[in-house]
């Protein structure tokens, strides 16, 4: 699920009323077992509170979205490396696809993990040789014994993933905080640009403070020192509760309702709405509040005008995570950009429109490859 912030102090309302799904669903089974209540609507209230505390998730599923044909799992098939940093962590990395030809190393975003490419691994992998990623404290990644999660850092990290590629054009693609990660890159590492990195596709992106580029900015500006924060380090401090309300949160179908509004546009499957949920008690609560303080610090205006590679930077239309605002500044600001803008899409377009999203990116790195301007397919050029 995509970690909003604007949702943030939502979620932990959410993952307390869950906590008390749990407790009044149990207190109202024992009461009525002990005989301190009498009636059977309490035994009926108790049973349903507890029912839907565990399968509320598998009846919003049925009631709310359908099957699909390919629905994606988590799979981890390629060939494994392991990249040891200094500070401690222990990078998971896979390769998939063919030896040589064009890289295509992917960063995912925070609120989920280098799964989240299942659809673009069986797309792309049969053209580019595909390079992704666990970020640190995340899927199979340990995390750094600093705790230190700050786009600097996570940028390093992503250089060091980089010396893996080899030789031949290497593009660097990032979703959400993935693409804040590689402008960070983009400013720490200008040496490698058009010399190992070939290209940038920037993905459901931002290139400043995200409170200021998300839904109902305003009231993120106005709530992040006085609210955002605090609550992010109480995440931290209270991170094996925030586990168990998470995990409570995916069971009774919480997570998938905010994954639906944040992350789709209304044309995902079933599998692809459970998926997404299912990042939600998979992910640590502290590495993603730590993670997300970071992004507060986020001030990249500067670099984007100095980008001397091709880039291509797609939105989803109704983006709510990052709006699709943000991402027609950037193309503004980057002097070889290309806006694509994905429809009916939301901050995770390149899963429910994985087809187009494929599409736009092969024509991005062939065209550059062969000289030629691709045109898109499946998406809207802006």
């Amino acid at each position: 699920m995509p970690y909003v912030p604007v949702l943030i102090p939502i979620t932990w309302l959410v993952g307390l009323l869950s906590l008390a799904l749990l407790g009044g669903g149990a207190y109202l089974l024992w009461a009525w077992y002990v005989g301190a209540l009498v009636g059977t609507a309490y035994l009926v209230g108790g049973l349903v509170a507890t029912i839907w505390t565990f399968l509320g998730h598998r009846i919003l599923l049925l009631l709310w979205r359908r099957p699909g044909r390919d629905e994606p799992r988590a799979a981890r098939d390629g060939e494994v490396r392991r990249v040891a940093r200094p500070d401690g962590s222990d990078l998971q990395v896979e390769i998939y696809g063919p030896a040589r030809g064009p890289t295509l190393l992917i960063t995912h975003g925070l609120g989920t993990d280098s799964t989240a490419w299942y659809y673009a691994k069986k797309q792309l992998a049969t053209r580019f040789r595909l390079i992704v990623w666990d970020l640190p404290g995340l899927g199979k990644s340990r995390g750094p014994s600093n705790a230190d999660y700050s786009l600097a850092t996570l940028a390093r990290d992503l250089e060091a993933v980089v010396q893996l590629a080899g030789d031949g054009p290497v593009y660097l693609l990032g979703h959400s905080m993935g693409g804040m990660i590689t402008l960070a890159f983009c400013r720490l590492f200008p040496r490698h640009l058009g010399r190992a990195v070939a290209g940038l596709v920037l993905v459901n992106t931002t290139y400043t403070n995200p409170v200021t580029t998300t839904s109902f900015s305003g009231f993120c500006r106005a709530a992040q020192k006085p609210l955002l924060e605090p609550l992010l380090h109480l995440i931290v401090w209270l991170s094996p509760l925030a586990r168990l309300m998470n995990v409570l949160g995916y069971l009774n179908g919480s997570a998938h309702i905010q994954s639906a509004l944040t992350g789709f546009a209304g044309t995902d499957t079933r599998g692809m709405l459970d998926f997404a949920a299912r990042y939600t008690p998979a992910c640590s609560p502290a590495v993603l509040a730590r993670a997300t303080l970071a992004t507060f610090a986020l001030d990249e205006a500067a670099t984007l005008g100095t980008i001397p590679v091709p880039v291509l930077v797609v939105t989803g239309h109704l983006d709510r995570v990052l709006v699709p605002e943000a991402s027609a500044r950037m193309r503004e600001l980057i002097p070889s950009a290309r806006l694509v803008t994905l429809a009916p899409a939301n901050h995770l377009g390149f899963m429910e429109q994985h087809e187009a999203f494929a599409s736009v990116v092969t024509e991005f790195i062939e065209g550059h490859a062969t000289g030629a301007r691709p045109d898109v397919l499946g998406a809207s050029p802006r």
